[in-house]
């Protein structure tokens, strides 16, 4: 039965669990009948009911006998001219109104997002890297044009955003290489590359560094694997080397690992640009090629939430147009 019932809500599924419903008999019922004893109910007559259903006297006869035959009752007799509820239909009326009026509810346009009055919640999945250069600013945009919205940002990256959009857990999600599945859509919004960070004074660095100091210096590494990264992929193939004095698992934690240190980490250029803002610390070329990147958002097909994409869009376009280095 569980099986039975992915994607529907955990509370629609405990009803259907708990009630037991058999939907291999609800499927052979036409609930076109529901509509025909409303108009029944409502009319009294057999004819006046198919006028107002746009059908012949006859097909409501017909549905007239289905329904009584589904009720095992008479449902509606005929008395001074009038079509009459039993007691068994007046105790159905109420249900079955309140059960039409929830599936028209159901399918029914959803109400336009107004984001002055909404007290919804998003949840955006990214990295910690942008976290800190793009979260302050969809923060700030939001609370500036939707005040009563709540925004949570769960750490995500593209090896575990899939099962978070299949657990419902994010609204949506900014990645870098987003793998292509037919249920979820991205778009590529920004481009980034890399930027050393360090205390140029300690460092005995100004505007630039060389190759010949950036390999001297002690390396702080920012790595999921918390082993190797981009940059000792770049200088394998020159036939240099880097020696990693510390690697961590999150940018935030980088500024007291560099400040007062001769050390350097080289790091996106959006969270090195962030972290200098906060820290003092000083954003500068890397001496090697490291190349740039595409950032794209991602989305659930079937989730209409184009309001906060196009925050985070914006927001994005705004974080990662100017990253001044040096």
């Amino acid at each position: 039965m569980e099986e039975s019932l992915t994607g529907i809500s955990p509370s629609i599924k405990l009803t259907f669990m708990n009630q037991k419903i058999n939907l291999n008999d609800i499927s052979r019922f036409d609930f076109n009948l529901a509509i025909t004893f409303l108009a029944l109910w409502q009319e009294r007559s057999v004819s006046r009911a198919a006028s107002r259903l746009s059908l012949s006297q006859s097909a409501v006869s017909a549905a007239l006998a289905r329904l009584r035959s589904a009720a095992d009752d008479p449902l509606f007799v005929r008395t001074r001219g009038a079509m009459v509820p039993t007691p068994r239909a007046e105790a159905m009326a109420e249900d079955l109104a309140n059960g039409v009026d929830l599936i028209r509810s159901a399918f029914a346009q959803q109400a336009a997002f107004n984001p002055l009055t909404s007290t919804a919640h998003f949840t955006i999945g990214m990295s910690d890297d942008f976290q800190l250069a793009i979260g302050p600013v969809i923060s700030a945009r939001i609370a500036k044009e939707a005040p009563n919205v709540t925004i949570i940002y769960r750490q995500t990256n593209r090896h575990r955003m899939e099962a978070a959009f299949e657990e419902d857990d994010i609204d949506c999600a900014v990645v870098v290489q987003p793998p292509v599945r037919s249920w979820l859509e991205h778009k590529e919004v920004a481009q980034s590359g890399y930027a050393c960070l360090l205390d140029a004074k300690t460092c005995g660095v100004h505007c630039e560094i060389s190759q010949e100091k950036y390999l001297e210096l002690p390396h702080l590494l920012v790595s999921f694997s918390g082993r190797e990264g981009i940059v000792d992929e770049k200088l394998k193939l020159i036939g240099k080397r880097r020696r990693v004095q510390t690697a961590l698992t999150h940018f935030a934690a980088v500024p007291p690992f560099l400040r007062g240190q001769r050390a350097i980490t080289t790091i996106p250029s959006h969270a090195a640009a962030a972290i200098a803002r906060q820290s003092g610390l000083q954003c500068l070329a890397p001496p090697i090629e490291l190349g740039t990147y595409t950032v794209s958002l991602v989305w659930r097909r079937d989730r209409d939430q184009q309001w906060l994409r196009d925050i985070v869009m914006a927001s994005i376009g705004e974080a990662l147009s100017s990253r001044p280095v040096g």
